[in-house]
């Protein structure tokens, strides 16, 4: 959703713009006078997604935003209450063909349900959703969905659950008022990939207070994790570090993050901290680097493809991740450095000599052999 005064058309279009860019599908603008109902006129032609209108408290703005082109509104249940006036906007949306959102949230639920139930639970959030789809029904209108946001996770998770039982429309997700990252961002994922993961929802927001833009990169993300979206992003997976490492694990990934998001490269990266178990660990990745005496081993799929400097390590990944996207897997692996195996088994072994095995896996081994073959005591 954007954060500009819509009337100021030029900046609300760039933020539409940069939201789009940054991977959102859909953008909501606030309609909430009538200078905002006028630039939404302007904007809606010139946006490249389509345009939800945001509609508080004065039912005609809903009708004024229809006329500006949107593709679709939002009513909040909670500050539209006249039934006459909310059935006049449904019957407008269906002339226009455009779809209503009923937006039910913790922190505007009618007081009539707040007396109703002691407070915004689940109960009354679906219970505001159901009179609200009623409304609309009655006048045959069906192009609808929901979404009953709370700021308090488990209550949200709860709304949703029930309301996805009891009815068949579509659903829009997100935790209202998530606030500040890092908080923030916990707190949305938690809700909204739970949900996710049980097949409820279908669409999400994410709403931080934050630039707008980091919600539409961290609900693109979330969906590309999930796999519920194809990946169009760099995936970056780091080892934690520990007191092997080589390297200052979190400079270099940070560092790689960087430059890999720059470079938009729809790729999984792996950073690890030392070459003892790094390449092993991150073989699913579809490229990695690990550090071991101050050189950077660079793997494709688990297989050690080339060494350089370790002060190289970031610009190298980077330079062999554009040209895996570009010529593939098989082709980046054929071009190998022949001895580049060779060099990170020395220093795989001449750290394990150093730094000595921590798993203790020679050991365990000879125990488990040992355990295996003794005769069971009668």
């Amino acid at each position: 959703m954007t954060t500009t005064k819509t009337a100021d058309v030029d900046g609300t279009l760039a933020q539409v713009y940069a939201l789009a860019s940054a991977g959102a599908d859909i953008v909501r603008i606030t309609c909430n006078d009538v200078d905002a109902a006028a630039g939404l006129a302007e904007i809606v032609p010139r946006s490249p997604v389509p345009i939800i209108a945001d509609i508080h408290y004065q039912y005609r703005l809903a009708l004024a935003a229809l006329e500006a082109g949107v593709a679709g509104l939002r009513l909040n249940p909670g500050n539209i209450r006249k039934e006459d006036q909310i059935k006049t906007v449904a019957r407008a949306a269906s002339d226009a063909g455009v779809p209503i959102r009923v937006g039910v949230n913790a922190g505007s639920l009618d007081k009539k349900l707040l007396a109703e139930y002691g407070g915004p639970v689940a109960e009354a959030l679906v219970r505001s959703a159901e009179k609200e789809i009623g409304y609309l029904e009655d006048v045959g209108f069906h192009d609808i969905k929901i979404s009953v946001k709370h700021s308090n996770v488990p209550t949200m998770v709860e709304s949703y659950r029930m309301l996805a039982e009891r009815i068949e429309y579509p659903l829009h997700l997100g935790v209202t008022e998530a606030g500040p990252p890092p908080g923030g961002l916990i707190k949305s994922v938690a809700g909204i990939s739970t949900l996710l993961l049980e097949g409820i929802g279908d669409t999400i927001r994410f709403s931080l207070t934050a630039d707008p833009v980091e919600e539409a990169k961290a609900g693109r993300q979330l969906l590309e994790y999930l796999g519920l979206r194809e990946r169009t992003t760099v995936d970056l997976i780091a080892c934690p570090s520990c007191g092997r490492a080589e390297v200052d694990v979190i400079d270099v990934a940070e560092r790689a993050r960087a430059a890999l998001e720059e470079a938009a490269l729809p790729i999984q990266v792996a950073v690890m901290g030392c070459v003892v178990n790094g390449p092993g660990e991150a073989r699913e990745a579809d490229i990695g680097i690990a550090a071991g005496r101050g050189k950077g081993h660079l793997f494709i799929k688990g297989q050690v493809v080339r060494v350089v400097p370790e002060e190289e390590m970031v610009e190298a990944l980077l330079e062999e991740a554009e040209r895996l996207v570009a010529e593939g897997v098989d082709a980046r692996l054929a071009a190998a450095d022949g001895d580049a195996g060779r060099v990170a088994e020395e220093t795989r072994i001449e750290l394990l000599g150093t730094q000595g095995d921590p798993n203790q896996t020679a050991a365990r081994r000879a125990a488990v052999a040992e355990v295996a073959g003794r005769e069971p005591s009668r």
